[in-house]
């Protein structure tokens, strides 16, 4: 489900850098920045990279395993997290202006779409309902913390939070009558 929420967002602004910028190739890839061995992540410059920086379990959101005809479905509990990515722009040193339009039109691209749905997103993935880009405002000495951990030098990017990721295991371990009541067993006592 993480791939397919990082590539349906990867598929949807390369389409919509074809289409403001009339370039042909994809621009925007799902990468990180640094190997663990210390080496640049990206095969080649002038990208945007699409990098998840941590997964939190979302707490507002709560799914039940219901059904209408009178049974209780014992199953794993769906679990609704969140996705914190970072949208940065990895261009060649004399391209640094280029990155910062390409940025703000990332930017652009999800301020005007910030829900992902089947409805405008006909070839989003099957298993996600629904997808909502929300724009984080960091602090500098923040922002400097999550570039240090990522091992990285800054870049010109944004934090966006994705909701509505719900994960749910689809396996019914058991089915049981919903209980309507308590019969007294009385066995007559002799």
């Amino acid at each position: 489900m993480i791939y397919a929420c990082l590539n349906c967002l990867a598929e949807e602004m390369n389409i919509f850098f074809k289409s403001k910028l009339k370039i042909d190739d994809d621009r925007a890839i799902i990468s990180g920045i640094v190997n663990q061995n210390g080496s640049i992540a990206v095969q080649g410059e002038n990208k945007v990279l699409i990098t998840l920086i941590n997964i939190i379990r979302d707490t507002n959101l709560k799914r039940e395993g219901l059904t209408g005809a009178g049974l209780n479905i014992n199953t794993a509990k769906p679990i609704c997290i969140q996705l914190h990515l970072m949208i940065s722009c990895y261009f060649s040193d004399t391209n640094y202006v280029e990155a910062l339009r390409f940025l703000s039109f990332a930017i652009g691209f999800l301020q005007e779409k910030n829900v992902f749905d089947h409805t405008n997103t006909p070839g989003m993935d099957k298993d996600l309902e629904k997808l909502i880009f929300e724009m984080e405002s960091v602090e500098p000495d923040k922002l400097s913390n999550i570039w240090s951990v990522l091992g990285a030098k800054y870049m010109p990017s944004v934090l966006y939070k994705v909701r509505m990721i719900v994960y749910n295991a689809n396996k019914v371990s058991e089915y049981r009558p919903v209980v309507t009541g308590i019969a007294e067993n009385n066995p007559q006592v002799v």
